[in-house]
């Protein structure tokens, strides 16, 4: 039980929980639970199914509050938002967490209603491809906007807390992602016809920045023996699943999305190898989950992923990298084994005790202090909108 005062937090701008998405869900249900065990009364907007009639009331000792959202791309996460910070303001709480930059429009509402608020703005959601040149000039803008309105700034990821510091002139408070350390065996895997340390493995949604295409095109080319398991779906892109079908060979398995939390643990703990194609956000949560479940990794190369994994991680740009490095490790069994107890001893440093006392500190700081100045939200060298990469733009 927490010696501090007792705070009502409101969690707002995700799918909710129980967390079967992201990392937003995952944050939310690890820290929102642990704050509620410390006896804080914590709210979580969530966005009620058109098939669920009686949405549970409380999860984990949370309260959840559901309410509808627009079910297209473009608006979806905006208009769950807009409603939850309607209801807020008429049921306000201490003080509120916002996930994702794109909700900054809704920030003037709850600071009119006297509630503090903090942002986690997440990864560069503009460099995703799935967005048309207006979207991504909306996020642009939502980035602007959220250091401008926002009491505080989160940032997962020291190369997101760098972009902030070097767009805006913003600090940020840094607060990484938990990696819970588990061993959860490998009975289960037997249900795929899977055998552990029989498979190579992606977890990713299919979108282009998470790259895996790159892995299927690189896997394919390749000799490698152990087949290619591929675990996600993408909700709103069939023209890059069907291409992403394509590539496969009789050695690759698509299993879809896969929300059986202890199966899909197992999958991670029982891979040979991990391949981690992720390349615009932050700390990611399945690297983490991966590599507290001991998984030897190959990540995409960006800082983001290589803050988590160090030298103890392997690294690809291209097609060509992922053909060698998995036929390399095929090569050296006992190697994959060290480098995994490695990535597993470097899961440590990611707790999700440690990411509910930050952001306890960080609530209560919100309250008990006078609102700080904030950067005025104008990028400091003036800087256009990149162009997506040209791979990405067939999608």
């Amino acid at each position: 039980m927490s010696r501090h005062p007792r705070l009502s937090i409101a969690m707002v701008g995700t799918r909710g929980v129980p967390a079967r998405y992201g990392g937003f869900e995952t944050c939310v249900e690890e820290v929102g639970s642990r704050l509620a065990d410390r006896g804080h009364r914590v709210v979580v907007y969530c966005r009620r199914a058109d098939d669920e009639r009686e949405p549970p009331r409380s999860h984990l000792g949370m309260e959840l509050v559901h309410l509808p959202a627009v079910p297209r791309r473009a608006l979806e996460t905006l208009s769950h938002s807009a409603a939850s910070v309607a209801h807020l303001a008429s049921h306000r709480t201490d003080v509120a967490l916002v996930f994702n930059a794109a909700n900054a429009p809704t920030l003037p509402v709850i600071r009119s209603s006297g509630i503090p608020v903090a942002t986690h703005v997440d990864g560069l959601e503009w460099l995703r491809s799935k967005w048309g040149p207006t979207g991504r000039r909306y996020y642009r803008a939502a980035e602007a906007l959220a250091v401008r309105w926002s009491d505080a700034v989160i940032a997962d990821a020291p190369g997101i807390a760098a972009y902030y510091e070097s767009e805006f002139g913003a600090p940020t408070c840094l607060i990484a992602y938990g990696a819970p350390i588990i061993d959860p065996g490998e009975d289960r895997l037997g249900e795929l016809g899977l055998r552990a340390r029989g498979y190579h493995l992606v977890v990713a949604r299919f979108e282009p920045e998470n790259n895996v295409h790159v892995v299927l095109e690189g896997y394919g080319a390749g000799s490698a023996r152990l087949p290619l398991v591929v675990v996600g779906s993408a909700p709103y892109s069939d023209r890059y699943t069907a291409h992403l079908r394509s590539l496969g060979d009789e050695r690759v398995r698509f299993l879809g999305g896969v929300w059986d939390s202890e199966l899909l643990d197992q999958l991670y703990a029982g891979s040979f190898t991990y391949v981690h194609g992720h390349s615009v956000g932050g700390t990611n949560p399945s690297l983490l989950r991966a590599i507290g479940a001991g998984a030897p990794t190959l990540a995409f190369d960006v800082p983001f992923n290589r803050d988590v994994l160090g030298d103890a991680g392997t690294y690809f740009s291209s097609p060509a990298d992922v053909r060698a490095a998995l036929e390399v490790a095929e090569l050296d069994p006992p190697g994959q084994r060290a480098r995994g107890a490695l990535l597993r001893e470097r899961a440590r440093d990611y707790r999700w005790d440690d990411v509910a006392d930050s952001y306890e500190q960080l609530c209560l700081r919100l309250v008990s202090e006078p609102p700080p100045t904030r950067p005025s939200g104008r990028r400091t060298d003036g800087s256009r909108l990149a162009p997506v990469p040209a791979h990405d733009r067939a999608w």
